[in-house]
């Protein structure tokens, strides 16, 4: 009796993790649905995405602005690596991220959509 509840069980893991896989990646694009979509479709980050970025300006606003928590090159202090961001976000997500302040200790900063891309454009520039 014992093979056959340890059999029953052995069967239905691979389910129940098949169907557990199943549920991350529906729960990942919801959550890419809600954070990105509107996002795309808001009059500031669509303003901010058309224009072409001056990545020097965009340095200066970095190394006054963010440079304190992400470090002068964006390797990181108290806030995250920015190195390499634009393989990791769209800027889409960069903006809202800049723009909501939504992991603490990062503050709201809405600057005007040029500023914004140039800030973008400095963030292409980290490696």
């Amino acid at each position: 009796r014992d093979d056959l509840v340890t059999g029953v069980q052995t069967c239905a893991l691979p389910i129940l993790i098949a169907a557990l896989a199943v549920l991350a990646v529906a729960a990942a694009l919801v959550v890419a649905l809600v954070l990105l979509l509107p996002a795309r479709h808001d009059p500031y980050t669509r303003s901010s995405l058309s224009l072409v970025g001056d990545a020097d300006r965009g340095g200066r606003l970095f190394l006054i602005n963010c440079a304190g928590c992400h470090g002068i090159a964006g390797q990181g202090l108290v806030g995250p690596r920015l190195q390499g961001v634009e393989q990791r976000r769209s800027d889409a997500w960069l903006i809202g991220q800049v723009t909501s302040g939504r992991t603490p200790p990062m503050p709201r900063f809405q600057p005007d959509p040029q500023a914004m891309a140039d800030l973008l454009a400095h963030l292409h520039t980290l490696h």
